[in-house]
C-alpha cells in the first residue's frame, strides 16, 4: 500500500510564496504520476497540478502562472511551488497519485491501481 506524506503548509501572506512537498513509499511501480489537489470547506476537490515522469504538466486554470509544479529525483517527490498566492488559495492541499492522478493526465490506469491520497497539509493566506 502506498503512502503519501506532504508537508511545507502553513500560515502566508498574501503575495507571498511557499512551497509544498510530497514523498510517496510503499509502491514502486504506478507512482510516476504525481499530483496535487486542494479542497476548501465546503467546495469541491479540484486539480491544482499534475506531472508525469517525463515532465508533461497540468494546472488548474485558477493557477494562472502562479504555480509550479516539479519532480524530485527519485521521481516519487513532487513540489508545489506557490507564488503570490491569494487569499482563495486557502484550503487543504492533497498530494496524489495512482488511478486518481493517472486518469486526469490521460494516462493508461490498471485495473489494479487504487486512487492514492495523502493526508493533506493546511495552507492558509492571510490578508
Amino acid at each position: 500500500q502506498v503512502q503519501l506524506v506532504e508537508s511545507g503548509g502553513g500560515l502566508v501572506q498574501t503575495g507571498g510564496s511557499l512551497r509544498l512537498s510530497c514523498a510517496a513509499s510503499g509502491a514502486p511501480f504506478g507512482l510516476s504520476t504525481m499530483g496535487w489537489y486542494r479542497q476548501a470547506p465546503g467546495k469541491q476537490r479540484e486539480l491544482v497540478a499534475g506531472i508525469t515522469n517525463g515532465g508533461r504538466t497540468t494546472y488548474g486554470d485558477f493557477v494562472k502562472g502562479r504555480f509550479t509544479i516539479s519532480r524530485g529525483g527519485s521521481k516519487n517527490t513532487v513540489y508545489l511551488q506557490m507564488n503570490n498566492v491569494k487569499p482563495e488559495d486557502t484550503a487543504v492541499y492533497y498530494c496524489a497519485a495512482g488511478a486518481i492522478i493517472k486518469r486526469v493526465m490521460g494516462e493508461a490506469v490498471w485495473p489494479t491501481e487504487t486512487d492514492n491520497w495523502g493526508q493533506g497539509t493546511q495552507v492558509t493566506v492571510s490578508s
